[in-house]
């Protein structure tokens, strides 16, 4: 069952290669009159992308070599692109300086000529550009806070669009008055509904602007919308001065607003989505079912906070009759509130919170639980997720260890490493947000 799993995980990453995913959208007649393509791609499949992208375009459309960012551990080595490594999940200098020669690049661009953008997921951090004052670190302070209090994707993206020159429809003002067409491989999803205290921020779902904090895209949030998230999440005196007089300032409009839509330089703009989470839970189903068990789609959108989601998980499961085997599978990105100093991701934690709710409330028959991301990197460590079953609490304490306690202190890559339940595939090269698999025999 654990090789089950992990077969049917693989499924869900094979679905979301990037190369293939261009190949089979980009068509030769998106070239047909201009004079000159200019090749940009960011994200943590910029290289595989780009490749693809780089196959198709002719020769002589080419307007000198392309730029690839992406994340360090997927650098590789692309014809006629310079690709360069940057940080992730922490952004950093050399970011920062691919983020400057993007701009550099796309200022040059001609009404005749096209800006070909090939996004995908990890660009907020790979093309850190901070707006006005604000430095880098003083960015990274403030993403940092948001991701320990919980925010949504939704919620860092509408801060981090206010605080950067290209996010928010930034790198589309940049391009003009050139034209400019994305292809996008979405690692993000829908939330359940808008923030309460903020009725701007609709949902991701199909919302392109999510992906990568939407460089191409019209941003319909304002500076108003950036101050009261963080408000909301109780950490506008904790972020940066610098921060805070910016957002203060736009909210004022002595700065201007990000691109919103209607703008007349999204006339020459288009999108193609060419992977999403979507496509790799309908693979993964469909992987399931080869291998015979009988499938059941728990969640296209699974969000909140990761433990309780998993109690949650727990619960459904519970209630379901299991008469053959049995697979309930979901895609989503849930969060973690941070409130201990240990290692470990969203994924990491679903598992450990899985495991432990199994044990309590006595979840019968074989099972195996599996929560991985898409890109191989799980939070700041090396792993993917977790995979656990019935004796997964039981190794951890032969190991000496207390789950419960590790759980509390947002320790799980210690509690998993001990029980050797740590899922491990090293980076993918895509990446389209998490995938949840739990398989139950009876």
């Amino acid at each position: 069952m654990r090789q089950d799993a992990l077969s049917i995980f693989q499924a869900g990453i094979a679905a979301a290669d990037p190369y293939r995913a261009v190949k089979r959208h980009l068509e030769p007649a998106l070239f047909d009159g201009y004079a000159k393509v200019h090749l940009i791609a960011f994200g943590k499949a910029a290289c595989a992308m780009a490749q693809a992208a780089q196959d198709m375009i002719p020769a002589d459309k080419l307007a000198g070599k392309g730029i690839a960012i992406t994340n360090y551990e997927n650098v590789t080595n692309v014809d006629n692109v310079d690709v360069i490594g940057a940080g992730h999940p922490l952004p950093d200098a050399a970011g920062l300086e691919a983020a400057q020669r993007i701009a550099e690049r796309v200022q040059l661009a001609q009404q005749n000529e096209l800006v070909l953008v090939l996004v995908s997921g990890g660009g907020s951090a790979l093309i850190p550009y901070p707006a006005g004052q604000i430095s880098l670190q003083e960015k990274i302070a403030t993403t940092d806070l948001l991701l320990a209090s919980g925010a949504t994707i939704n919620q860092i993206n509408c801060v981090r669009k206010h605080l950067s020159h290209l996010k928010g429809g930034g790198l589309a003002k940049l391009a003009a008055p050139a034209h400019l067409h994305a292809f996008i491989l979405s690692d993000v999803l829908g939330e359940a509904s808008a923030p309460a205290h903020a009725p701007r921020l609709r949902p991701v779902g199909d919302d392109l602007s999510a992906i990568a904090s939407g460089p191409t895209i019209a941003d319909d949030t304002t500076y108003a919308d950036a101050i009261g998230v963080l408000q909301a999440k109780g950490i506008w005196q904790q972020v940066p001065d610098t921060v805070r007089q910016h957002l203060q300032q736009g909210q004022l409009g002595a700065i201007a607003e990000t691109p919103k839509p209607g703008d007349d330089i999204f006339k020459a703009t288009g999108h193609t989505l060419v992977g999403s989470n979507t496509i790799s839970v309908n693979a993964m189903l469909e992987a399931a079912r080869k291998l015979g068990y009988e499938t059941n789609l728990y969640s296209e959108h699974l969000t909140g906070e990761a433990r309780a989601e998993a109690e949650k998980w727990l619960s459904y499961a519970k209630a379901l009759p299991v008469n053959k085997p049995l697979a309930l599978l979901a895609g989503g990105e849930t969060t973690v509130t941070l409130n201990g100093n240990g290692c470990g991701g969203r994924n990491q934690e679903m598992a450990l919170a899985f495991a432990i709710a199994a044990e309590q409330q006595g979840l019968s028959g074989d099972w195996v639980f599996l929560s991985g991301g898409t890109d191989g990197r799980d939070g700041p460590t090396d792993a993917a997720g977790g995979i656990v079953d019935p004796n997964t609490l039981k190794r951890m304490k032969q190991a000496g260890i207390n789950p419960t306690e590790l759980l509390k202190n947002n320790d799980s890559y210690s509690a998993l490493t001990a029980s050797g339940d740590l899922v491990m595939t090293g980076a993918t090269g895509t990446n389209v947000a998490d995938l949840q698999i739990l398989l139950i025999r009876p």
